[in-house]
């Protein structure tokens, strides 16, 4: 049953994001909206902004999971870009609002899962300092975040395999030459 409540919140918040800036939607609306009271969605959630986190992670990041190997890097990154264009209304809604918060910090979690995988397999064999590996990961999240954000600023133009391409096609090799570079 909770599963079931969580997603009907989830769902009633998603169709008022389509006509309204997620700072105007109250508590009491969304409830109304789905048709629980208030302490149903206390009882799952801290605020708004929980349950807008609470959406990413459940729709977006859990199905990139099986994505974070070199060889599946790119799909998992395609599915973060198609999600983002299926939900286009609701993402954009949340980046221009103070939910972008969430959006950035899904985008930056994401991304950063798939690179630390990454990481790991690619530095294998290698010694390298934890502390470099997470720079290396830092720096390379925020890039390709910094690029997906600006997709989405700029209206979602180009299509999501022609992003992940671009992308894919710029970092090819640049995470071994990184580990190679901060061997010690």
């Amino acid at each position: 049953m909770s599963s079931i409540t969580k997603l009907a919140l989830a769902n009633s918040l998603k169709k008022l994001m389509l006509h309204r800036p997620l700072d105007k939607i109250t508590v009491k609306e969304l409830v109304e909206n789905c048709g629980v009271n208030r302490q149903t969605f206390y009882y799952h959630f801290r605020d708004i902004y929980d349950l807008l986190g609470w959406i990413f992670q459940t729709e977006a990041y859990d199905a990139i999971l099986d994505c974070q190997s070199y060889d599946t890097w790119q799909k998992g990154l395609l599915k973060i870009l198609q999600y983002v264009q299926k939900n286009s209304a609701f993402c954009v809604n949340a980046f221009r609002s103070l939910g972008r918060e969430q959006l950035e910090s899904f985008l930056n979690n994401a991304t950063s899962a798939l690179l630390s995988s990454v990481m790991d397999e690619l530095s294998e064999g290698y010694r390298l300092r934890e502390t470099d590996k997470t720079f290396i990961v830092q720096f390379f999240t925020f890039a390709i975040t910094g690029m997906l954000t600006d997709w989405m600023r700029s209206g979602m133009q180009a299509k999501p395999e022609a992003l992940v391409q671009e992308l894919g096609t710029l970092m090819e090799g640049q995470l071994s030459m990184a580990i190679k570079r901060y061997q010690y």
